[in-house]
C-alpha cells in the first residue's frame, strides 16, 4: 500500500493512466469510463436535490432521478453520503456566484455550452461509507467511514451518492457520528488553508501567539478557536454579545463584542497581535491591519476576496487582471506598513483532513452544529442559512442513521 502523501501527489494529475494493474505500463487501450464498471447496473439514479437555473431558493428543485455517479479516474470512490452541511459557499453558487470561473474550470476548453452544468447539486461537505473505489484506490476499501469535502466545481453533496478523488477523501474521526462529521470538513480546510498554508501557523510556532479572529462564532470562526488553542495560541474573538458564550466555551481568552460601537477601539487598547483571520472584509480591511505588530513577520489573512466576482464581472482574463492587480496593490501597500496581508481560499485535501481528524479523535476539535434538518427539508435548512447569524453549522441527514 502507497503512504498517504505520495498517494495522493502521485494523483495530483488524474489524467496520467498510466501503470495501471493488471493492465501494463501503457494508458488504458479505451476510454477510462468503459473500463471500470464502478457501480452495480441497477443504480441508474438516485435521489438528490438540484438547480436547473441560478437563483433565489425556489430554484431547489427535489429528483429522484438524477444520473448515478460514474468513476472516470482510477483515483476515484463513491461515497454513500449519511449526512452533510450547507455552507455560505453553496447560497452563492445557488446564486449564481462564481458561475465563469467554475465553468472554466469544469470545461476549460470551453466545449460545452452554457448552462451544462445543470441539473447542478449543491453541497460541500459529506460524511458516509465508500462504496465503490477506483483501480489504484489503495488507501480506501468499500465499507469504510469517511469524511470529504468536495470541491465547487463538482457535483456536491445533497445526494445519496457522490464522487470524489481519494486525495480529498479521509478516514472519519472515530468518535464523531456522521451528522457531527458532516459539520467539519469544508470549514476544516477552508481555515486551515489559512493559518496553516497562508499564515504558516503551526503547532511548534504557535505558543503565546497572539491571534484575532472576526467572525469568530460562524462555522469557519468556530473552527479557527479551537485549532489555535490546540496549538497554543492566546486568541481574541470578534462577535455578537450573544455568542460570547459559545466562543469562550470554545476557548477563546478574550470577546470582543462587534456590536457595542466601541468595537475598534477597544481592539486598539489590546497588545498588537500576531495574526488577524478577518471572514467578514468589508470595510474592516481598511483598519484591523494596523492592529498587527509591525516588522516583526505579523500576516493579515481576509477569506473574503474579489477573484469570482471579477471573473463574472469582467470575464476570465480581464477578471484574473484586475484580481492581480488588486492584490498586489494591497500586498505592497501592507509591506511597507510592515506587516503581510495575504488572500486564503478553501483547499481539498484528504492529507489535511487526516491532520483534522486527530485533532478531533484526542478531544482538540468538537463539531459546533446550530441546526440538523432531514434531507426532505433541505429548503428549510437553506432559508436558515440565509437569516444569519449562525451559530456554527447548519447541517443535513441524508439517511436515517446518524
Amino acid at each position: 500500500m502507497l503512504p498517504r502523501k505520495v498517494f495522493s501527489l502521485f494523483w495530483a494529475r488524474p489524467g496520467c493512466l498510466a501503470s495501471l494493474p493488471g493492465r501494463g505500463a501503457g494508458p488504458c487501450p479505451q476510454p477510462l469510463g468503459r473500463c471500470l464498471h464502478a457501480s452495480c447496473p441497477r443504480w441508474t439514479t438516485m435521489p438528490s436535490w438540484v438547480i436547473d437555473r441560478y437563483g433565489k431558493n425556489d430554484a431547489l428543485r427535489f429528483t429522484s432521478n438524477m444520473m448515478f455517479p460514474i468513476i472516470h479516474f482510477p483515483n476515484e470512490v463513491i461515497i454513500k453520503v449519511h449526512a452533510a452541511s450547507l455552507n455560505p459557499i453553496d447560497l452563492s453558487m445557488r446564486s449564481g456566484y462564481g458561475a465563469a470561473a467554475l465553468r472554466l474550470k469544469r470545461d476549460p476548453l470551453r466545449i460545452k455550452t452554457t448552462g451544462s452544468e445543470f441539473p447542478l447539486t449543491l453541497g460541500r461537505d459529506v460524511s458516509g461509507v465508500v462504496m465503490e473505489c477506483g483501480l489504484n484506490v489503495s488507501y480506501f476499501k468499500p465499507g469504510d467511514e469517511v469524511w470529504a469535502a468536495i470541491p465547487p466545481w463538482k457535483q456536491g453533496t445533497l445526494s445519496e451518492f457522490v464522487v470524489a478523488s481519494g486525495n480529498e477523501v479521509s478516514r472519519k474521526p472515530r468518535c464523531l457520528s456522521h451528522v457531527q462529521a458532516a459539520s467539519l470538513p469544508y470549514v476544516g480546510l477552508t481555515a486551515w488553508s489559512a493559518m496553516n498554508q497562508v499564515g504558516r501557523l503551526n503547532k511548534d510556532n504557535c505558543s503565546n501567539k497572539r491571534v484575532l479572529i472576526f467572525g469568530a462564532s460562524g462555522g469557519v470562526g468556530t473552527f479557527a478557536i479551537q485549532l489555535v488553542k490546540a496549538w497554543d495560541a492566546h486568541v481574541t474573538a470578534v462577535c455578537s454579545e450573544d455568542a460570547s458564550e459559545l466562543v469562550k466555551r470554545l476557548g477563546a481568552d478574550e470577546v470582543i463584542d462587534y456590536k457595542s460601537g466601541n468595537m475598534e477601539k477597544e481592539l486598539k487598547m489590546l497588545p498588537a497581535f500576531d495574526f488577524i483571520l478577518d471572514n467578514i472584509g468589508g470595510s474592516t480591511e481598511k483598519w484591523a491591519p494596523d492592529l498587527l505588530k509591525k516588522w516583526s513577520g505579523a500576516t493579515y489573512v481576509s477569506l473574503v476576496t474579489p477573484f469570482l466576482v471579477n471573473v463574472d464581472r469582467l470575464g476570465v482574463a480581464d477578471g484574473m487582471l484586475q484580481t492581480g492587480v488588486t492584490f498586489g496593490g494591497k500586498t505592497i501597500k501592507h509591506l511597507c506598513k510592515g506587516v503581510h496581508y495575504r488572500w486564503a481560499f478553501f483547499t481539498p485535501s484528504g492529507p489535511y483532513l487526516d491532520e483534522i481528524a486527530d485533532l478531533v479523535n484526542i478531544g482538540k476539535i468538537h463539531p459546533v452544529i446550530d441546526q440538523v434538518f432531514s434531507f426532505s427539508d433541505v429548503p428549510k435548512a437553506f432559508r436558515k442559512m440565509e437569516e444569519g447569524h449562525a451559530r456554527g453549522k447548519t447541517v443535513i441527514c441524508v439517511t436515517n442513521k446518524k
